[in-house]
């Protein structure tokens, strides 16, 4: 039985669902995709669903780059990924090898620290600076490549260095889009050959979220137009500290 004769009408509901969250994510509303990382590890298992949502995020990401196309601040893209792609071959080679729990709790601990620094420059109005130099960019890069490929994790730490950029909300989109798409389009061929999480099988299941992931990204475009700049920004903030205390759990 394949893949796709194998899932109940139920799963194939929460798979929908998870392609609706994603799409909306990656339009702008960040945050509205962490449920799908539970719901669909729940239908395929922890490792599987990683390759699962892959292509998922990329079909979002087209979404995303097109409409944000004009946005980007390139500069940034490419400080990160470099480095971005040496975190991600970490995360082949050494993923499986680091007990879960213990990365998770790590990675909340450094984006939990970031949030404080940024809520207290964005609620009290004081600068906080982060310094512009080429370590800050590789540590932040590297962290980014191993938590997108072992966990699609990377969000945190992409959203708190790009916020720190003090970057328009558009920029902000269109920064983080396009260094998201380029990332996870060069992960897929690591899971097709060194971790066989995507497969034919696979990829069937993703034809069929396709197109409630636009429907998702279309949705998102909507309702971010209504959100102005400094609650935006809030916004975020707030979401990603909601997320990383998540890791802890």
């Amino acid at each position: 039985m394949s893949l796709v004769q194998s899932l109940s009408p139920l799963e194939w509901s929460l798979i929908g669902l998870s392609g609706l969250l994603i799409g909306m994510n990656k339009a702008g509303l960040l945050g509205t995709a962490t449920a799908a990382i539970p719901i669909m590890a729940g239908i395929f298992g922890a490792q599987a669903s990683v390759g699962v949502i892959l292509p998922m995020l990329i079909t979002a990401d087209i979404v995303a780059v097109i409409h944000y196309r004009r946005h980007a601040d390139w500069g940034i893209v490419l400080r990160l990924l470099p480095w971005a792609l040496v975190g991600i071959g970490v995360g082949v080679v050494v993923g499986d090898l680091i007990p879960e729990t213990s990365f998770r709790m790590l990675l909340a601990i450094v984006v939990l620290a970031a949030v404080v620094l940024l809520a207290y420059k964005e609620l009290l109005h004081r600068d906080v600076h982060v310094p512009e130099k080429w370590w800050i960019a590789a540590v932040l890069g590297l962290l980014a490549g191993f938590a997108t490929m072992v966990g699609n994790a990377a969000g945190p730490i992409a959203t708190l260095y790009l916020l720190s950029m003090g970057l328009s909300k558009n920029q902000f989109i269109g920064t983080g889009a396009w260094f998201f798409f380029v990332v996870n389009v060069l992960k897929v061929p690591l899971h097709i050959v060194f971790w066989e999480t995507i497969s034919l099988d696979t990829l069937a299941v993703n034809l069929f979220a396709v197109p409630v992931i636009v429907a998702g990204g279309f949705l998102g475009l909507y309702l971010v137009r209504f959100i102005k700049e400094r609650p935006y920004r809030v916004f975020i903030l707030v979401i990603t500290a909601v997320m990383s205390i998540r890791l802890f759990f």
